[in-house]
């Protein structure tokens, strides 16, 4: 398939390729739509294998974002960003600068924000050469690491699941099996065991896994982690992990968590639903750091942040009673919500065409 035609199939908007040589950066920047807004969405740094790994990792990424601002109730369209190349040893100055002055280019249709590979000393860089970038460090007027509200917002899904599947929100009488141990995966855990929780954790990097052993988390094998007898699973790491070879092993009633793109296919949420097991969809109860970046438009607020991540809890229910007034799987009510709000703004006002922010408070130094 060409490149239009990915892009006519994907509804994207618009695709750039950004290339600097002397920087050493290959990167691609993907717009999805921006119908409610500008376009928000995370850079993200991996050693993709080719570069149609990164091309359609970027474009199943930013439709998400689409979909997780709308669910949300946020005026932001969807993008996001890859850098192709190894966080470990290809990270620079002038990369990050150079990649900086791409999307400035771009006059505020695509906002950037941090990703897996990045942080926010990186973004201090990408800050010197543009202002439409969210998550700065906090002496800048920023937010920071958006970690611990996506965290907090996944908690507040997770007690969205456990009203509709239990009938009660008390965190602290179910166990949970979380994957991943991250950023993001060590919040999780710290909350859930603060709460009272039973966790068991699995992760790829023993330092995480020792991190959350010390909170009191049980430690398992990676595929092991699938065959838990826990109430709940909370994906926090990987992508369809939800998948045709892992539910049957389930014992789990309820699935959420923060990892993006949890469900391998359609199918695998109709075969969850099918085994009456309750899935939150992933891009509604992950969009606390969305949630948070965003409030940096008007001059961010932590108290601000942690009010409007509750609201996943109500964005969950909604979902969850459209999935039983329609009869259909609750990934599909998350889509259904999504574009219907998506449908009536865009009768209101065509394609955002970008515009300076101003961000309250932030100020930046000039490349």
């Amino acid at each position: 398939m060409g490149i239009f035609e990915t892009i006519e199939s994907t509804k994207h908007e618009q695709i750039i390729f950004c290339n600097n040589a002397d920087a050493g950066l290959k990167a691609i920047i993907a717009i999805h739509n921006t119908v409610l807004g500008p376009a928000l969405g995370g850079l993200r740094m991996w050693p993709y294998a080719s570069e149609q790994e990164a091309l359609d990792d970027v474009l199943r990424l930013s439709r998400g974002m689409t979909y997780k601002a709308a669910v949300s109730g946020l005026n932001l369209g969807g993008g996001k960003a890859v850098i192709i190349g190894d966080p470990r040893k290809d990270k620079s100055e002038a990369l990050f600068r150079a990649f900086g002055r791409f999307i400035d280019s771009l006059h505020g249709r695509y906002i950037t924000a941090e990703d897996v590979g990045i942080d926010v000393n990186d973004m201090e860089f990408l800050f010197q050469e543009t202002n439409n970038v969210v998550g700065v460090h906090q002496v800048h007027g920023g937010s920071g690491d958006p970690s611990p509200y996506t965290a907090y917002g996944t908690l507040q899904g997770i007690k969205a699941a456990l009203q509709w599947k239990f009938g009660d929100q008390e965190v602290g009488k179910y166990s949970f099996a979380v994957q991943g141990a991250g950023h993001v995966g060590i919040q999780l855990i710290k909350l859930l065991r603060e709460a009272g929780s039973k966790v068991f954790v699995t992760d790829f990097n023993a330092d995480s896994v020792a991190e959350a052993v010390e909170l009191g988390a049980e430690a398992v094998g990676l595929d092991d982690i699938y065959d838990v007898d826990a109430d709940v699973f909370s994906p926090c790491a990987l992508g369809a992990i939800v998948n045709e070879e892992t539910i049957p092993r389930f014992k789990f009633k309820v699935v959420a968590g923060a990892a993006n793109n949890q469900l391998a296919t359609e199918a695998a949420g109709d075969q969850l639903a099918a085994r009456d097991i309750l899935y939150a969809p992933d891009y509604a109860v992950n969009a606390g750091g969305l949630m948070n970046v965003s409030i940096e438009f008007e001059g961010w607020n932590r108290e601000r942040a942690l009010r409007m991540s509750r609201t996943i809890y109500y964005n969950l229910s909604k979902i969850f009673a459209i999935a039983e007034r329609d009869n259909i799987p609750s990934y599909k009510a998350a889509d259904r919500m999504a574009e219907e709000r998506i449908e009536v703004i865009g009768k209101l006002k065509l394609p955002h065409m970008g515009q300076p922010h101003r961000f309250p408070g932030r100020e930046r130094q000039n490349g």
